[in-house]
């Protein structure tokens, strides 16, 4: 686990909301607020959520800490992210 680990997620993440413009936003929201302060200062200079938290996220999620999120998990979460923050206006 490590930055190829969050690197992947956010790849596979992309790909599956790429087809789902109605989650742009949603999807660009969750990015700013998983990523770490100070980002734009440290490589790869994009904002990866940390190691630490996507395993973290992983482990609570499957069981296990080496799992990345399937591409449908990622988008009922978005789509879930997206309803809490209509309800929420």
């Amino acid at each position: 686990m490590g930055a190829v680990f969050a690197a992947r997620v956010v790849l596979r993440s992309a790909r599956a909301v790429a087809v789902r413009p109605r989650l742009w936003p949603t999807a660009l929201a969750q990015l700013a607020r998983f990523a770490p302060d100070g980002w734009w200062r440290r490589p790869p200079f994009i904002p990866l959520p940390t190691p630490e938290l996507t395993g973290f996220r992983s482990e609570t999620m499957y069981g296990d800490p080496g799992i990345p999120p399937s591409p449908t998990d990622i988008v009922v979460w978005l789509e879930w992210c997206r309803t809490q923050n209509r309800s929420a206006s």
